[in-house]
């Protein structure tokens, strides 16, 4: 799924003069079942693609292309958004929006939280993946990157349940600092996390964003033309891509406990509730209740680490051919997760960025409209 394409293809049609003879309802129709086919696309994922690199790449996709169809939306329909009561829901989706950023910027650090776990899996494999046969040497080296691996990691559990004791980080999608900079010595591993103030809370800024908007009524949809739907599905859209984004990545005071009061006559409604409730049911699972983030590499690291920690703890050397050869065997596991993340984080970073600044100029452009609209 490509966004250029999309991009391309709403503004060709803001340049399109024929663009302001098309029936509203049937553009608010077409808005809806875009969002309806593309949600429907992200719930046809097997299981054990739910919430992967790949797929949360995808989620994002998508929110970037219903953001750019509902600017264009509300571009055609500028002459009705200074009026009641399309204006001020107009105006509280965008105050919603802005409680995204801070999300943006925790999901960015739980990125660079999962990058430091990568760093330790990649001094797993330089220590094991070799030909030559496996010293005491290799293996404590192996040794103490898992023992890092499981603190850092610990960390982020801890921090989902109660944030009074993490460090803060100035540092956010506006700042231009060099990777020199940072602090990468295990006493720092606490603090390489957090954009955010100490007291902020992923939970309570999912609730603050999916607070107070209703479904609107019918005498709303008439007085709008329609326009009042595609601003409800895009509030519901962009409150599941932020508790998503939250469910998977590692944040502080993570919490899955926003409901999803969507009345089954959107058909976007239904692919939407699927995914929130597979997503749960994955949050609620055997081994995955106390996970730092439902990011299925996640899942990965801490499983092959463990294996790993506990077939290192049980050797003795010399090691045995048998012995040796169950190492190698783990280190290909190793190997897949480590690759999995070398190739989607930096790309998942750039889409949260784009979110972000996408977010900050859809507002920007959309206070504009109706600051114009008011001269």
């Amino acid at each position: 799924m490509r966004t250029d394409y999309y991009n391309r293809s709403i503004l060709s049609m803001k340049r399109d003069p024929v663009v302001h003879s098309i029936d509203q309802d049937t553009e608010i129709d077409a808005f809806q079942r875009q969002v309806t086919q593309r949600f429907h696309d992200l719930s046809l994922v097997d299981s054990h693609e739910l919430l992967s690199v790949s797929w949360v790449s995808n989620m994002l996709d998508v929110f970037l292309c219903c953001q750019e169809e509902f600017k264009a939306i509300l571009f055609n329909n500028k002459s009705v958004l200074t009026k009641q009561p399309l204006d001020k829901m107009v105006s509280d989706y965008f105050d919603r929006s802005v409680k995204g950023l801070d999300v943006c910027n925790a999901i960015r650090d739980g990125i660079d939280s999962i990058r430091q776990w990568q760093k330790q899996l990649e001094i797993v494999l330089c220590a094991l993946d070799c030909n030559k046969s496996l010293g005491e040497g290799q293996i404590r080296r192996a040794k103490k990157a898992l023992i890092d691996l499981s603190v850092g990691m610990l960390d982020d559990k801890e921090s989902n349940m109660s944030n009074s004791n993490i460090d803060h980080r100035n540092r956010s999608f506006g700042s231009n600092q060099k990777e020199s900079q940072r602090h990468n010595s295990l006493k720092h591993f606490r603090s390489l996390s957090w954009s955010v103030s100490r007291s902020w809370s992923a939970s309570k800024q999912l609730q603050a964003i999916g607070n107070n908007f209703f479904p609107p009524k019918s005498n709303e949809v008439i007085a709008t033309n329609g326009v009042v739907v595609a601003v409800y599905a895009m509030s519901l859209v962009f409150l599941f891509v932020m508790w998503a984004l939250v469910a998977a990545i590692p944040c502080q005071d993570r919490g899955l406990q926003a409901h999803f009061n969507i009345p089954k006559s959107f058909t976007w409604s239904v692919p939407i509730l699927s995914l929130h409730e597979r997503i749960l049911d994955e949050g609620k699972s055997r081994g995955r209740r106390n996970s730092c983030g439902l990011l299925k590499e996640i899942y990965g690291i801490e499983r092959s680490a463990s294996v790993m920690n506990e077939l290192i703890d049980s050797m003795q050397f010399p090691i045995g051919e048998e012995k040796e050869e169950e190492v190698r065997t783990r280190v290909e596991e190793l190997k897949v997760v480590y690759g999995g993340l070398k190739v989607g984080l930096d790309p998942l970073e750039k889409q949260v960025r784009e979110v972000f600044h996408r977010i900050v100029k859809s507002r920007t452009e959309g206070l504009d409209l109706i600051a114009r609209g008011n001269e």
